[in-house]
Parts: C-alpha cells; sequence; structure tokens
C-alpha cells in the first residue's frame, strides 16, 4: 500500500491525535482481539490486522510519531525501513496477554507476517531476505534528484530448474512426514492434560516437499548468487539516512516464493558552503565594515550554481540574516521549495594604512560629538 494509499494513523486506530500512550495501547488491543486472523477468519482481517499493527508500532514510538505528525506517511517511508518501524513495538507482549501468546497461527513472531516467514500455503519456504545499500549522495544531488546504478550481488531464482531446486525433467514431491505443510503436531499427555506441540518436520526441514533429484546448479536450493545493476531513482528533497525500499530486489525466496526488497539507504555528505535545515539552506558571506555601514550588494553561491546577487542595506550589522527567497531545497512530497538563508559577517581590518587610521579617528571623533549633542539642529 503506496502512502497515498494509507489511511491515517490516528483514524486506523480510532484514537484523536492527542492521544497518550495508554490510549493509543489500549485501543490496539482492542483491535487487535477483534481482528487478529486466529480469532477472526474473514479474508480481509489479516490485512486489517497489519495495518492497525503498523500504526500502533508508529504512534507508540515517541521518535516515529513526531515524525508523522511532521511530515505524515512520506516521512515514515523515507526514513524508516519495515524492519525499522516494527523492532521497537511490544507486540509479542500484548498479544500473549490476549492469548496469543505471541505467535497465534503464523508459526513465529509478529515479524514473521511482515517479513514474508509464512507463505501463506502452510509450507515452510520462505520469503527472501531484505536487503541494505549505503549510497553517499550530495546535497546538489539532493537538490536536483538523481538517478544512479548500483551494483547489489544478491540470490536470484535458479534460471535452469526456475526455482524449484528439482532437476529438470523431475519434479519434487510433497512430504510425506508433513503431508506438505512442512510443520507435524506432536502430542503428548501427562495426566489429564494433553499438550499439542507444533514443530518443523525434519523430513522436508519445513519445506513441504522433498528432492530425489536436485537440480545439479543451484544444488536443490532453487537459487544462485548473481551481482546485478539495478537503477535508483532518488528523488529530490530526501533527508540524510532516509531509505528508499524497491520491492521484489532482495533475495530471491526458496523454492520460488517472494523476493525481499532492497533498502537503499541515502546517506547526504556535509556541503563546504551550505548547510541544511529541512528545506532552508545557509551560508555566510564576510563584509568589511565599510561596506556594511554605507550599503553595497555582493554575489553569493547557490546550490544550482548559477549564484544571486543580495543586496547589503546601508548600516547592516554583524549577524544579519538575509532571505533568498525559493533558493533552497524541495521538500520530498512537496513542490515547494526552501529559501537560502545569508548570515552576514562582518570582519574587522587588523592592518591599517595611516590614511585609514586618520580617516578612523576622524570617524570616531564626529560619533563622539554627535552623542555629546554638538550636532543638534
Amino acid at each position: 500500500m503506496s502512502s497515498t494509499e494509507k489511511r491515517d494513523y490516528y483514524e486506523v486506530l480510532g484514537v484523536p491525535k492527542n492521544a497518550d500512550k495508554d490510549q493509543i495501547k489500549s485501543s490496539y488491543r482492542k483491535l487487535a482481539m477483534q481482528y487478529h486472523p486466529d480469532r477472526n477468519k474473514a479474508p480481509e482481517a489479516e490485512e486489517r490486522f497489519k495495518e492497525i499493527s503498523e500504526a500502533y508500532a508508529v504512534l507508540s514510538d515517541d521518535a516515529k510519531r513526531a515524525q508523522y505528525d511532521r511530515f505524515g506517511h512520506e516521512g515514515i517511508q523515507g526514513r524508516y525501513s519495515t524492519e525499522d518501524i516494527f523492532r521497537t513495538a511490544n507486540f509479542d507482549e500484548i498479544l500473549r496477554d490476549l492469548g496469543f501468546g505471541g505467535f497465534g497461527g503464523f508459526g513465529g513472531s509478529i515479524f514473521d507476517m511482515f517479513f514474508g516467514n509464512m507463505t501463506g500455503s502452510g509450507r515452510g519456504a520462505r520469503r527472501g531476505a531484505d536487503l541494505r545499500y549505503d549510497l553517499d549522495v550530495t546535497l546538489e544531488q539532493v537538490a536536483s534528484g538523481l538517478s544512479t546504478e548500483i551494483e547489489i550481488p544478491r540470490t536470484e531464482r535458479c534460471s535452469v530448474c526456475k526455482g524449484t531446486g528439482a532437476r529438470p525433467g523431475s519434479s519434487p514431491r510433497i512430504c510425506t512426514e508433513c503431508g506438505g505443510r512442512g510443520q507435524v503436531q506432536r502430542v503428548s499427555s501427562s495426566g489429564f492434560a494433553q499438550f499439542v506441540r507444533i514443530e518443523t518436520c525434519r523430513n522436508c526441514r519445513g519445506k513441504g516437499e522433498v528432492l530425489d533429484n536436485p537440480c545439479r546448479d543451484c544444488k536443490g536450493s532453487g537459487t544462485v548468487q548473481r551481482t546485478r545493476k539495478i537503477t535508483v531513482k532518488i528523488p529530490p528533497g530526501i533527508e540524510n539516512e532516509s531509505s528508499l525500499r524497491l520491492r521484489g530486489e532482495g533475495d530471491a525466496g526458496e523454492s520460488g516464493n517472494t523476493a525481499g526488497d532492497l533498502y537503499v539507504v541515502c546517506h547526504v555528505l556535509p556541503h563546504k558552503i551550505f548547510t541544511r535545515e529541512e528545506g532552508d539552506l545557509h551560508c555566510s558571506v564576510s563584509l568589511d565594515m565599510a561596506s556594511a555601514a554605507l550599503g553595497t550588494s555582493v554575489k553569493v553561491p547557490t546550490i544550482d550554481g548559477a549564484g544571486a546577487e543580495v543586496v547589503i542595506p546601508a548600516g547592516t550589522q554583524n549577524g544579519t540574516t538575509l532571505k533568498l527567497k525559493g533558493k533552497g531545497i524541495t521538500m520530498m512530497g512537496s513542490s515547494t521549495k526552501g529559501n537560502e538563508l545569508v548570515t552576514v559577517n562582518i570582519t574587522v581590518a587588523s592592518k591599517l594604512t595611516e590614511k585609514q587610521k586618520d580617516l578612523l579617528k576622524q570617524f570616531k571623533q564626529i560619533e563622539e560629538e554627535k552623542k555629546k549633542g554638538f550636532f543638534k539642529f
């Protein structure tokens, strides 16, 4: 579901925007009890459960909630990977308290739901692993956006066996131990109590299938190692440490299952002139005290390289900040550009000629006489 399609997290949980953590947790517990797939067998229950779990994961974390309140879904997707979103939430504790043991019918923690450790068919073939690539970008590239090619070593579906793991001309057979489920049920009794334990099938190692004739190229794994070139498009305005998700560009899944995702984490390099504050760019210009007193105009650098003329009004004081409207950076997900803010640093000459000293003495004398009222009319 894209950020434009997602519902507001507060709306999903049915809480006001000023709700405290206890209200958010209470609402999630109520909705989790209603939509947990172990309890609700409706086709849409699992997606609804995922939706409320994502909302809770963000709103229960102070940093993520602040980011969401400020930038909406773009602020979350642009800064956190799916794993980052769910890592800090106490799902197992809540679900265990609700009687789902923290594991429910998903065969693992709630991470299994969101990272594909369940195939949906009941077999143990796993979704491919997510991959991470760290990409350095310059501030100029942040301003303009970037399309670049990166090389990713990853596992891909074997082209010989088409991901089945079986030698061409043969097929995997259903495991007779587990009947293709990848799991077996062990029942034991103690007194009047009967215990049921679900275990991974040892015969097929949870895959639900057995290979009598494994593929020679991939040794029956269904995947091979490859280094692939992938084009990545970095949108203008991306924030430092933001991650872009490329669906299906991670490692291949087992036995033809879904591939993982690739997360490209962008690191914005320090700039020799500008510092950035959201969409605004800050820089400074040095000015001698005479120019500051009399007024002048100076050319300052801009992020697009063109430069711009700035008028320095007469009497400008040290530390004055002048604004170049629209000369900053477009914020991600917005069409509005920030501003360039130029701070004036007035420098005092350390070495003066005799003529300069005489002129300054005259200037000082006039200033003192003004203070005494000699120039009142």
